[in-house]
């Protein structure tokens, strides 16, 4: 891979050199390649067979949590949160110490190493939210809380700027990873205004299936506003 410099950027194939465009900027690689009928079959592939069984398994995985929290990713999500999601997946899958190469999986993995994903890389809630906050789970009664303490909300949440007012918003959500369902809820606070004065204590019940096998998960937020003649408008500059 190569990065294209001067005033003229090219996009398409000329020769065996292959132009584009990404987020990093305009690059240029060689074409090539393997036939495909060949990774599919050639016993000196198998590495690359079981790694990409694995990729894929994350892949899809991952879109299924998405999904199910599509509800707080609207406005918060990066450009860059699924592959860094898929990432994650994978080292989930690769922590299965039951199942061979190829055929490990979420469920027999470590879900538990998603835990502090951040969807939005450039607004990480641990940036934005300074107050102390749990996520307790009752598998039991089938309830994932969040529970933030009192605070004042100029004080310890840290706000993009034309900011004037926020929310908190958390989600919940069980997933039959092998079925591919899930259930999930969501609740948010008012949408409050951001001063010095001091607010009580938010306490969010989530409600999934009692006495559920499938992981549970558990997503907290934080959501802008900007007040402009009374009519209050999300701010979607991505922090």
């Amino acid at each position: 891979m190569a990065r294209q410099n001067g005033i003229i950027k090219f996009k398409g194939t000329i020769g065996d050199i292959t132009f584009y465009k990404t987020k990093d900027g305009h690059l240029a690689r060689e074409k090539g390649g393997l036939a495909a009928k060949r990774i599919a079959t050639d016993p000196a592939f198998q590495r690359m067979r079981e790694n990409g069984a694995e990729f894929g398994r994350a892949g899809k995985t991952g879109k299924m949590l998405r999904t199910a929290f599509r509800t707080l990713l609207i406005n918060s999500a990066e450009s860059r949160m699924v592959s860094r999601l898929t990432q994650s997946m994978v080292k989930v899958i690769q922590a299965d110490l039951v199942n061979e190469r190829g055929s490990r999986n979420v469920i027999d993995g470590e879900v538990e190493l998603l835990v502090g994903f951040d969807f939005n890389i450039t607004g990480k809630l641990g940036r934005t939210l300074f107050v102390p906050f749990v996520g307790p789970i009752d598998r039991a009664i089938g309830e994932i809380s969040a529970s933030v303490d009192p605070f004042v909300p100029a004080n310890m949440i840290a706000t993009p700027s034309e900011t004037t007012h926020y929310k908190i918003i958390s989600a919940a959500t069980e997933i039959n990873f092998e079925e591919e369902t899930f259930i999930v809820s969501s609740l948010e606070t008012a949408i409050q205004p951001w001063h010095s004065t001091p607010v009580i204590a938010i306490n969010h019940f989530n409600s999934v299936t009692p006495n559920s096998v499938s992981p549970l998960f558990l997503a907290l937020g934080v959501e802008f506003y900007q007040e402009v003649n009374g009519r209050m408008y999300p701010l979607k500059n991505g922090a």
